[in-house]
């Protein structure tokens, strides 16, 4: 196992841009084996390596029933991969709750007919790795393991508790804690970078995500990756699937450039699989992560070294992001919000924009010329038209900024009335409260934008307003594009408007922000693509 290690170190030396063949780091992938006979095992370790798998970890504590003599015996033959054994115990997070001297004789028993590692706790570390002294095989390793299912501790604590691990004669140290916030995950990257022994550090929890990816850049020894979504051996465990194509996780070395989504919530943005697969395509070292963040400030603090350099901002965060950069550009300062970042590598400071409003704009100006083939009139179609705006928030403004750019008449509709009528006596036009919307119909011909969540996944059948409304409007946009036909624009298609998906305005000002992310022009056609197969 050992010459795998060195092999993947060697190669990641060669940090070769975009290359498919050599992986730009050591990090292995390891499959946990869950399933609760040893024939299920089998069948399971086979497809993790057909799925990519480096090492397969064989959770003993999930077997229903364990012979511990045959059973190791065939599971150590059979094994298609490097196997490492756990037994996990009830206090420790695990399923047994059996003899602990029986616990540790199976894995005496594992180490002694070949396993290449076994995962031992803490707490039962020292008397374990003193009852093999003189009689560990050459390429055996010892984990020692520690579970925090509450919290991660501060970077002293974490430094103290490595200095424990090693203290019991480890080989690898493995520590796992919880994340309350993304923030915590740096104090894990700052021990795993600084550990002078090999470290798994994984913080678990959808706000320890990045852990699980970004360990290949930070030098951790190995990361999980489940068989299927929902089957998991910790919380926040991404699939081997997403680990290795959907981040690219191979091609993750100490140079790669992190970039991500700032959302709350985040997990159903497609933004990864647009940009990860457009770094692939044009060979630029970077990856693009989901970033769940409760407080935009403290992340950007936390995480403000230039390993960091570019994030796409989501809801809820457009209008505290502004306030956190060092420098705005001028039209996302009159909208009051952005939807990028970037941090200049000369001087490390963060610049806000805004893309926002161009992609949905101009889709909105397609759908409407696409419709009413105005011979020969110049200037946009949306001229002149009143264009209502659901929503007073960052896209909300930044829709209300660009109509009103392209020469339309704007009423702003929001829950609360207050926020509508801020926005609308900023960007000069009428309010009116959601719950007066169903109501307002002054004109025909109106343009109706949903700039809020509501009747995205998983609420998929609210819409913010009723369908016999919608007559009065000649186009319908949703800034919500999963699913991408939402409840509104269905309502809408079937009242006889045009309807355009939020996946239109997504895809616009992703052009726009991968051009800024990597200096290079953006693959339209791939981005269409990717789009098109995830949706």
């Amino acid at each position: 196992m050992d010459s795998t290690q060195n092999i993947l170190l060697a190669s990641s030396g060669g940090l070769q841009v975009g290359s498919k063949g050599v992986r730009r780091s050591s990090t292995l992938i390891c499959a946990p084996i869950m399933a609760e006979s040893v024939d299920k095992m089998l069948i399971d370790m086979d497809k993790a390596k057909t799925l990519g798998a480096d090492l397969l970890e064989i959770r003993l504590d999930h077997l229903k029933a364990f012979n511990d003599n045959v059973d190791l015996k065939t599971l150590i033959k059979e094994s298609p991969l490097p196997t490492l054994f756990t037994y996990r115990p009830k206090w420790e997070g695990g399923q047994y709750d059996g003899d602990e001297k029986d616990r540790l004789d199976a894995l005496r028993l594992a180490m002694e007919l070949g396993a290449d590692y076994i995962d031992v706790e803490l707490q039962v570390a020292h008397e374990f790795i003193d009852s093999i002294y003189g009689k560990k095989p050459e390429k055996f390793k010892v984990i020692v393991s520690s579970h925090n299912y509450q919290h991660t501790p501060s970077v002293e604590a974490l430094g103290n508790l490595v200095a424990r691990i090693q203290a019991t004669g480890a080989d690898i140290v493995k520590i796992a804690t919880t994340a309350m916030d993304i923030t915590d995950v740096a104090r894990i990257f700052h021990i795993t970078v600084h550990s002078q022994v090999p470290t798994i550090g994984l913080v678990m929890g959808e706000r320890g995500l990045i852990s699980r990816i970004l360990c290949a850049k930070f030098g951790g020894y190995l990361t999980f990756g489940t068989l299927d979504s929902g089957i998991v051996s910790a919380p926040g465990q991404p699939t081997m699937k997403d680990v290795l194509h959907l981040y690219n996780f191979a091609q993750i070395g100490p140079d790669t450039k992190v970039f991500g989504i700032i959302g709350k919530p985040v997990s159903h943005s497609k933004s990864p699989f647009l940009y990860n697969e457009g770094f692939k395509s044009v060979g630029f070292n970077g990856v693009y992560v989901h970033l769940l963040v409760d407080d935009i400030a403290k992340f950007l603090q936390t995480y403000s070294s230039m390993d960091f350099v570019g994030f796409s901002i989501t809801i809820p965060h457009k209008e505290a992001a502004l306030k956190c950069c060092d420098e705005v550009d001028p039209v996302a300062k009159s909208i009051g919000a952005i939807n990028c970042i970037i941090r200049r590598p000369t001087d490390g400071k963060l610049f806000g924009f805004n893309t926002d409003y161009v992609g949905a704009i101009s889709a909105i100006e397609d759908g409407l010329t696409g419709s009413h083939k105005s011979g020969g009139i110049t200037g946009s179609p949306l001229a002149g038209r009143l264009f209502v705006v659901i929503g007073a928030g960052g896209a909300g403004k930044a829709l209300a900024y660009g109509a009103k750019q392209k020469g339309a008449r704007i009423a702003i509709a929001n829950r609360t009335y207050d926020r509508a009528r801020e926005l609308a006596d900023t960007i000069g036009g009428d309010a009116l409260s959601l719950a007066d919307l169903d109501n307002f119909h002054p004109e025909e011909g109106m343009i109706l934008a949903n700039t809020t969540s509501i009747g995205m996944q998983p609420k998929v059948d609210e819409t913010p307003i009723s369908k016999h409304a919608l007559r009065s409007y000649s186009l319908v946009f949703d800034a919500v594009y999963t699913p991408k036909m939402t409840r509104l624009l269905k309502d809408a298609e079937a009242s006889g408007a045009i309807v355009v998906s939020g996946l239109e305005m997504f895809i616009g000002q992703a052009y726009e922000q991968f051009e800024r992310f990597t200096g290079l022009p953006a693959p339209k056609g791939l981005f269409r693509k990717v789009m098109d197969n995830s949706s």
